[in-house]
C-alpha cells in the first residue's frame, strides 16, 4: 500500500520499519525532552501522512523504549483516522516514581500500524447470539 507523508522535519528519518516483516513503523521524537516521574507530553514526529480511507494508524509502545532507559516510560496507544492531515505525535508517561526520562530528536519513541478499518453497521436486538465464552470477561481463560 502507497501512503503520502509530508516531512515537517527534513533532519528526521522518515518513518521506516526497523526490519524486513515488521508491523510497525517507527516514530521519532521531533524534539528533545524530559519527562519528571509521572509527568507526560505529547511529542511530535515531524511528519503528517495521509492515511487512505478505510485504513487507520494505530500508534502502538515499542517494546525496546523502557528496557533501553531501564524505567517505565510508556506511550498512550493513539488512533489517527485516515482523515487527519495534522503532524502525528506521541503521548509519553513517565510511569516512574523516582526517576526521570529524557528523550532526544530523533530517538524512537513509538510505533505506528497501519490497519483496515471495514465501515460496519450496528443492529440493535433485544439478545445476542450465544457463544462458548458468554460473558466471561477479564481472566476467564486462566492466568497462565
Amino acid at each position: 500500500m502507497d501512503v503520502m507523508i509530508q516531512r515537517l522535519d527534513e533532519a528526521l528519518p522518515a518513518p521506516s520499519y526497523a526490519h524486513p516483516g515488521d508491523a510497525g513503523l517507527d516514530l521519532r521524537a521531533a524534539e528533545d525532552g524530559e519527562l519528571k516521574p509521572f509527568e507526560r507530553a505529547l511529542v511530535p514526529c515531524g511528519f503528517a501522512m495521509a492515511i487512505p480511507d478505510g485504513f487507520a494508524g494505530l500508534v502502538i509502545p515499542r517494546s525496546g523504549l523502557a528496557a533501553k532507559h531501564g524505567i517505565s516510560i510508556v506511550n498512550a496507544p493513539g488512533l489517527v483516522d485516515s482523515g487527519y492531515r495534522g503532524e502525528i505525535k506521541v503521548a509519553l508517561v513517565n510511569l516512574d516514581p523516582h526517576e526521570s526520562f529524557s528523550f532526544k530528536k530523533g530517538e524512537r519513541i513509538a510505533q505506528m500500524m497501519i490497519v483496515a478499518t471495514p465501515s460496519i453497521t450496528l443492529h440493535n436486538i433485544s439478545a445476542l447470539p450465544n457463544s462458548d465464552r458468554g460473558a466471561q470477561g477479564f481472566g476467564s481463560s486462566g492466568v497462565s
